[in-house]
């Protein structure tokens, strides 16, 4: 899925070229064919990376095959790279990520789209504005069960790292961009509730969780709280974030994907984002509407394409990633402290990962 939304967002890109795709999966296979059909389908990843026309490459693989790809890489063709998130989803590969961030020739950027979707984006840019910065968070995700993947590969924690690290390091990241600060201690209460529970691989029943909190101090003596659930597609809005400084709340509301709206409904809800001063009161309500032909390139409220757009110019040289890899570690990182603290009924000094 993700996969076939990144080639149609770098489509609606100018001066672009999909070269090559290395896909395993013949399904999948068919349904990028259709999508980039002047793309050569390369049989290995080896002779992906033996060609000489690649400007950059994208790493849309499962969770667990991106810290390997990425050494594979390094190897043997170090180009620039766009690396879907979760960075890793194994602790230990945290060291291969941090030999990639001294030693990597060219530039990595991960994939965080939440930060470009556009209502999120506009609150990020009022909280920075907020005197005395952010002192409270609340990023409030309810939404769809995890969707079918090949082989169902996220139906394990195994394979996905677990919840808090599949579905929410795009969250975490969004607190340290936030914040402006590090995070100092990690809680959390998750579980498995509702989802996947009549589902069997193997004789394996499903482990990942479909529900949760988890609340985050940081340095800076500010906190942010996650709130979780993969069982309330009903809502009108998938995403609901809330920063709240000591002079001014502001909040942003946004839709899930506009395929999975009932078409009986009318149009699918517009993003919003509300600013309210405490003096003079008065919320101050601004629309954030989306293109609609960004809409349709995926899943993410238009954000796939705003980051494919910044990622082009950081291959052009023109600006350096805004997503690091230190970035993509430490999400990941906030994710597995959230995974332990729930499964061990802890407290995760978080202070220990420097």
């Amino acid at each position: 899925m993700m996969g076939q939304e990144h080639i149609k967002n770098i489509k609606l890109l100018e001066y672009t070229r999909i070269a090559a795709i290395f896909e395993p999966d013949q399904d999948m296979r068919a349904a990028a064919k259709q999508l980039a059909p002047e793309a050569e389908f390369e049989p290995s990843i080896d002779a992906l990376l033996g060609r000489k026309d690649l400007d950059c490459l994208v790493i849309v693989s499962p969770n667990f095959l991106h810290a390997r790809q990425l050494k594979l890489i390094a190897s043997l063709n170090p180009l620039p790279i766009l690396v879907e998130k979760p960075l890793i989803t194994n602790p230990d590969d945290a060291t291969l990520i941090k030999e990639l961030t001294e030693n990597y020739p060219k530039p990595i950027w991960v994939a965080m789209e939440y930060r470009y979707m556009p209502p999120v984006a506009k609150l990020i840019s009022e909280a920075n504005a907020l005197s005395g910065g952010v002192k409270l968070l609340t990023i409030k995700e309810h939404r769809f069960p995890f969707l079918e993947k090949v082989n169902d590969w996220n139906r394990f924690n195994e394979n996905s790292g677990g919840t808090f690290v599949e579905k929410c390091c795009h969250f975490f990241d969004l607190m340290r961009l936030i914040m402006k600060s590090e995070p100092l201690r990690i809680m959390a209460s998750a579980g498995q509730t509702n989802n996947h529970l009549e589902e069997t691989y193997n004789g394996r029943t499903p482990d990942i969780w479909d529900n949760g909190y988890v609340i985050v101090d940081f340095e800076s003596g500010s906190r942010a709280m996650l709130e979780l659930c993969m069982f309330a597609e009903g809502s009108t809005y998938q995403e609901e974030i809330s920063a709240v400084g000591t002079e001014c709340k502001v909040e942003c509301f946004v839709p899930g994907p506009s395929r999975f709206w009932p078409t009986h409904l009318g149009p699918a809800p517009t993003p919003r984002v509300i600013v309210s001063p405490r003096e003079p009161k008065g919320p101050k309500i601004l629309d954030i509407p989306v293109d609609t032909q960004l809409l349709q390139a995926g899943d993410h409220n238009g954000s796939t394409y705003y980051q494919h757009q910044k990622f082009q110019q950081v291959v052009l040289g023109n600006q350096q990633p805004e997503v690091t890899l230190k970035d993509g570690l430490i999400a990941v990182q906030m994710g597995m402290a959230a995974q332990e603290a729930a499964s061990q009924s802890r407290i995760i000094d978080f202070s220990i990962n420097k």
